[in-house]
């Protein structure tokens, strides 16, 4: 395959997984309420903590950012925590209880019910996800998922589920990506206004 063929075969799944997220109506209404309860997150004083493994882990904390620093202007900082950053709990939890338990372990020890989590899982799947998941239902704490193919386990466990559609990794991640930035913009709007 050449390089032009690849890259518009790759746009073209794309925009084919964004179209098919754009005509969803349910899955656009899960999100509403999903940004609603971020929204309320935040006016009680709370903040959000997110999670991931591999290219997820890296968008929880580019998420966290957002939030922290800025999306689109200058306002005041967002608390959010990224649970994949911190090597030496990561390592002690993995080593001490395993790496399934590395993001609930943390809720335990961190979240209130004023907080929500954000899992992101492009399979649905990812046991130390589901176990986050788990945890925040034991300690009643509001939960979301950004997740792809068929929802996976995560779709039953999560309070709100958004279905990324594709079929590949790498599409399903790009929609995790919109469907952050737009959270992420939506708080910032509902917070600080226009």
């Amino acid at each position: 395959m050449d390089t032009i063929a690849c890259l518009k075969k790759n746009i073209e799944a794309s925009i084919k997984a964004k179209q098919q997220l754009l005509n969803d109506s349910e899955s656009l209404l899960i999100f509403s309420n999903a940004v609603e309860t971020v929204i309320d997150c935040y006016r009680q004083g709370g903040r959000i903590y997110i999670a991931g493994n591999g290219g997820s882990a890296a968008d929880a904390q580019h998420l966290a950012a957002e939030f922290v620093s800025k999306l689109a202007r200058d306002r005041a900082p967002l608390p959010a925590e990224a649970l994949t950053v911190d090597s030496s709990i990561l390592t002690a939890i993995g080593n001490d209880f395993g790496y399934d338990q590395i993001f609930s372990r943390q809720i335990a020890g961190k979240v209130t019910t004023k907080d929500v989590f954000l899992g992101i899982t492009t399979s649905g799947n990812s046991k130390n996800i589901l176990n986050a998941l788990t945890q925040c239902r034991v300690f009643g704490v509001p939960s979301i998922v950004f997740c792809g193919k068929d929802g996976g386990q995560a779709k039953e466990m999560a309070d709100y589920c958004i279905v990324a559609p594709g079929i590949a990794t790498a599409t399903i991640q790009e929609l995790h990506i919109t469907l952050a930035h737009t959270l992420c913009e939506c708080v910032e709007v509902a917070m600080f206004g226009e």
